[in-house]
């Protein structure tokens, strides 16, 4: 299967340093698993399968495959560690703005890691910190028609696709999500100089 997030789609519509590099894997485990220490900042891998995907507090995070967006981006960040919890608010409204951007579609954050729209969750973010570092985790429920959406959720569920009532670009998308994630970063940072 040919899948709309090869570098080759992606690239070209990225606008900042996030998604330099830029990996694509068909399956993996977790995305979150592989960023680490000789990544540069705005490293971005991509896949489109996670067989091991996970939410907040432990929960999993499903999706069939080539159907959803399924990314870690790689951060270093300057301020103090305390202040680090906040990335997950900062992304999630990040995502939203993405949303909004592509679609039109009315998403809001849902504190403290859900991106809604109409009280449904559509995006999920999962910060984690380590040795100096955040993988910034962010999963996208894009072309799941409602069958396929999981049932056994905190949240009711939705995609884009349920939303608009079609199939959405990802390759789009993404690029204006990592666009909008390091735009929030970035004044995130500037807050606390």
């Amino acid at each position: 299967m040919v899948s709309d997030l090869f570098a080759e789609q992606v690239e070209p519509l990225l606008r900042g340093r996030f998604g330099h590099p830029y990996r694509f894997v068909d399956t993996c485990a977790s995305t979150q698993q592989l960023l680490g220490d000789e990544d540069p900042e705005g490293a971005v891998v991509v896949a489109d399968q996670q067989t091991e995907g996970r939410g907040r507090l432990g929960r999993s995070w499903v999706a069939p495959a080539g159907r959803a967006i399924l990314s870690s981006t790689l951060l270093r960040p300057a301020p103090p560690v305390p202040v680090w919890p906040e990335l997950s608010v900062v992304a999630g409204d990040a995502v939203a703005a993405a949303v909004r951007e592509q679609t039109g579609l009315p998403a809001a954050l849902g504190r403290p890691n859900d991106v809604l729209v109409a009280g449904r969750k559509l995006a999920g973010v999962l910060a984690e910190a380590r040795g100096g570092l955040v993988v910034l985790g962010i999963g996208v429920n894009v072309n799941q028609r409602a069958d396929e959406l999981p049932t056994d959720t905190p949240k009711p569920p939705t995609s884009l696709f349920v939303e608009l009532g079609g199939p959405v670009e990802r390759a789009p998308l993404l690029a204006t999500i990592l666009f909008e994630v390091e735009r929030h970063y970035d004044e995130w940072q500037e807050v606390h100089r």
